[in-house]
């Protein structure tokens, strides 16, 4: 597990320790660059397994190689420049007036371009020291990562976001389906896709649920986008295009927010590693603690620019991306056949990109890897967003390549958050003011 201090390493731990059948984990490799974080978890990794037989061992290093040696599968959960890095990001996007989420309009860019030749190097050492292994991609911004890194590894990196999955769980709840047996038909980029129908039994129940007001007003993304909005659009849009078709409000909310999403999470992480440096802190404790409140706080810019109120309970479920994780290497390991959202290259999948692209669609999973599926084409108000932020997504990778500041500020031009060229040139100098990892862009 590459950023194996990282914050959420327990929720894919927990999903190994209820793994019993056969040809389960067996051994977990911890990898992160700062010891300390990579000491906390490994203790609330140890609380988690206390009691459970054949629990995975752990073992943690700070050395890459030593880490990827004799690996079947590479959990890739880096944060390039840390939480630091990500606040730094909305700061100087907001100075501007533009977005500055994670993987989203400026911030994803800058996030992408600071990314993208760590996780080209990973992969370059995957091919040399485990090339058998298959590379499960969580690092943001997804499947602009995955894209990066399947161009030296091929179809051997499958990214993964959990995103789609709580989409399409929370739209069967209110139908009255069981969220394990719906057929979610969900189509685009990561965090840029659109759940276009869910079949239960065969049937597809989106209809009747667009067809319903009060029934589409009743979770998570009917409160967020508004029931006319979802209605016009024929689908029920991923929460992360709420930048999109609500910028200015998301972003005045943003601005006016106490502490934008990236500095608190700083803030609160923060205080996690500094209690776990005491030898007495509970630690799967006080992890839990740190937990609950951070699903509570998920887009809460968003839910204030909107209106939506306090999240549901009901809605505090997330897709469990530990869960597809689990599902899988299951499906892989064992050939277990399974249907999973996941970001891959697209092959003939979506005829308005090219074969090497990497989108979000349902997949057929076996031994052999993942397999897109075919779906019906986007109409054209999706497919000119998805077009367009996969062209900004090309110049990130370029970018990233050469070391070209140029493209590096073509691609934030491009960006249909991005408003002005000029912007887009302050932009790639302010991020190169803040974040050492950008001087290579000349």
């Amino acid at each position: 597990m590459l950023g194996g201090g990282g914050f959420r390493v327990p929720l894919v731990y927990g999903a190994l320790l209820g793994d019993h059948a056969e040809g389960r984990v067996t051994e977990v490799v911890l990898h992160d660059l700062d010891a300390a974080r990579l000491g906390a978890i490994a203790r609330v990794l140890a609380e988690q397994a206390d009691g459970v037989p054949d629990a995975p061992s752990v073992t943690a290093t700070t050395d890459l190689d030593e880490a990827l040696r004799g690996a079947d599968f590479v959990f890739s959960a880096i944060r390039v420049g840390g939480l630091e890095g990500r606040a730094a990001d909305e700061r100087v996007a907001l100075a501007e007036d533009v977005l500055g989420q994670e993987t989203v309009g400026a911030g994803g860019i800058a996030y992408g371009l600071r990314t993208v030749p760590v996780a080209v190097d990973i992969a370059r050492r995957v091919r040399e020291l485990a090339p058998d292994a298959w590379v499960i991609n969580f690092t943001n911004p997804a499947g602009l990562v995955t894209e990066a890194m399947s161009r030296h590894i091929g179809d051997r990196v499958i990214g993964i976001c959990d995103s789609p999955v709580g989409l399409g769980r929370r739209v069967a709840r209110v139908l009255g389906g069981n969220p394990d047996e719906a057929f979610i038909d969900y189509v685009g980029l990561n965090h840029l896709g659109w759940l276009r129908g869910l079949r239960i039994v065969g049937r597809d129940e989106l209809p009747r649920l667009l067809a319903d007001p009060e029934l589409l007003g009743s979770f998570e993304e009917g409160r967020l986008f508004g029931t006319d909005w979802l209605r016009s659009l024929g689908a029920i849009p991923n929460e992360y295009l709420h930048y999109y078709y609500f910028n200015r409000e998301t972003v005045r909310a943003y601005q006016e927010a106490e502490q934008t999403r990236g500095a608190f999470l700083r803030d609160q992480q923060g205080g996690f590693y500094a209690e776990m440096a005491r030898a007495a802190a509970p630690a799967l404790k006080t992890w839990d603690d740190t937990r609950a409140e951070r699903e509570a706080t998920y887009m809460a810019e968003n839910r204030e620019a909107s209106g939506a109120g306090e999240r549901a309970e009901q809605d505090l479920e997330s897709g469990g991306y530990e869960k597809v994780a689990l599902a899988l290497m299951r499906a892989i390991a064992r050939d277990e056949r399974a249907t999973l959202i996941l970001n891959v290259r697209n092959g003939t999948t979506l005829s308005a990109l090219d074969a090497d692209a990497v989108i979000e669609v349902p997949c057929s999973v076996d031994a052999n890897g993942a397999h897109p599926l075919s779906v019906s084409p986007l109409p054209g108000h999706a497919t000119g967003l998805v077009c367009a932020v996969k062209a900004v997504e090309r110049e990130v990778l370029a970018a990233a390549e050469s070391g070209s500041l140029a493209t590096a500020v073509k691609a934030f031009a491009l960006h249909p958050l991005v408003d002005s060229v000029t912007v887009a040139r302050r932009l790639a100098e302010g991020y190169r003011g803040v974040h050492p990892g950008l001087a290579y862009l000349r």
